[in-house]
């Protein structure tokens, strides 16, 4: 199956943005080797993510393409890549760097709005019931209890709760 790239969606400085970024200065280190691809755990478990694909389509400045996927969110930070890489491309600091750029840009996965949402509603991310609590108790370990107003002070602070709006606000 053959893709069409339509040019005028290439944006030429989108490598420099994210070679500006912290860990993805060596973006263009990288000469398709395949290393990353076949070191990666997460590419064995789904094609959708393929690392050199990614740096591909960056350096040719796909930007809508990579921001807007999903795929840059998979990266499961274990290094082999890496460890790996001949040119020292560093692609997990790479997929960090993309990723800060996709958020500036208000490209945000849903599973991180999910846990902002979590931790605005209830100051963590798992619910603790009253089952749990008295289970702790029981083992001599104080309640947990919830604490979502140190968290929005955290969020106003940081600017987080005006990047990131509730799930059902939409983005």
């Amino acid at each position: 199956m053959d893709i069409v790239i339509d040019v005028s969606q290439m944006d030429p400085t989108f490598a420099d943005q994210i070679a500006a970024e912290p860990g993805g200065e060596h973006i263009r280190r990288c000469f398709a080797c395949g290393t990353c691809t076949a070191s990666c755990p997460v590419r064995e478990v789904t094609e959708r993510y393929n690392p050199r694909r990614i740096i591909r389509m960056a350096m040719l400045g796909l930007r809508e393409a990579v921001l807007s996927s999903d795929f840059i969110w998979l990266c499961s930070t274990c290094y082999a890549c890496y460890e790996r890489c001949p040119q020292d491309v560093r692609i997990t600091e790479l997929m960090h760097a993309i990723k800060n750029v996709a958020v500036r840009e208000g490209y945000i996965h849903p599973s991180f709005r999910t846990q902002v949402d979590l931790l605005r509603q209830h100051g963590r991310l798992y619910d603790i019931t009253d089952f749990e609590n008295e289970k702790r108790a029981e083992q001599g370990l104080p309640a947990i209890a919830e604490r979502a107003e140190d968290f929005g002070k955290i969020f106003a602070a940081t600017s987080l709760d005006t990047l990131i709006q509730p799930a059902e606000e939409g983005a």
